[in-house]
């Protein structure tokens, strides 16, 4: 089973990722879009999403680049893995609280509200729900990487991302004895992108980059005032 989910899995995730956005982007690029709900319920929108979208972003870019990079460079750089994990604990874990403050936000204006609830498909509500949960995971996760600061156990999880990426078939091997909490946090996240084809979340990979610095969401005005 660990091979299976941190030796197959991957692949199977990365695959339908994908050909799926591809698939998607060629068979119905009018749904490849991230649709609004600022006409129905302006409020906890902004704040929400500015708070969800900031926070994701520190942490997808961290664990991009915090997994990725050969442990050697960080050896190199004089930075033990003990520092690296407590950066990464301490850093993820604010982003995460951000990013979870946001995301419950949200989850708040799409349930409670009825208009916005009734226009609300079944993966908008399900895939903001995992989200939440995946955010948990890695919240809870932070105190036990800085209960085992001595073991260095980000070590295990570099190896294990750098061996798929390698294509190294021993690479689940590195998870075999990890807390049960980071295996869980991984197969949600694998989950997330087998999902991520078939939800919002495609409109991501579309972004330009000036939507970072954008002044702000579409513009939307009475009758009165387009008069």
């Amino acid at each position: 089973m660990n091979q299976f989910l941190f030796g197959t899995l991957p692949y199977i995730a990365l695959t339908v990722l994908l050909i799926g956005s591809i698939a998607r982007y060629e068979r119905d690029p009018y749904t490849w879009k991230s649709k609004s709900s600022q006409l129905l319920r302006r409020k906890q929108l902004a704040l929400g999403s500015v708070l969800f979208h900031v926070g994701v972003l520190v942490i997808f870019f961290g664990h991009l680049f915090g997994l990725l990079i050969p442990i050697q460079v960080y050896e190199a750089l004089g930075i033990a893995p003990q520092a690296k994990q407590l950066l990464a604990a301490l850093a993820g874990g604010a982003a995460g609280l951000v990013a979870i403050t946001g995301a419950l936000i949200l989850a708040h204006r799409r349930l409670l509200d009825p208009r916005v609830r009734a226009t609300s498909s079944f993966a908008d509500t399900g895939i903001l729900l995992l989200l939440i949960v995946q955010l948990a995971l890695g919240l809870i996760s932070v105190p036990i990487s800085l209960a085992d600061l001595s073991d260095g156990g980000v070590v295990h999880f570099m190896n294990w991302a750098f061996g798929i990426f390698t294509f190294n078939a021993h690479a689940a091997s590195n998870l075999a004895e990890v807390n049960i909490i980071f295996k869980i946090h991984i197969v949600l996240g694998l989950t997330i992108f087998i999902l991520f084809p078939f939800t919002r979340l495609v409109h991501m990979l579309s972004a330009p980059i000036r939507y970072v610095w954008r002044p702000g969401y579409q513009i939307v005005r009475t009758r009165r005032e387009k008069a």
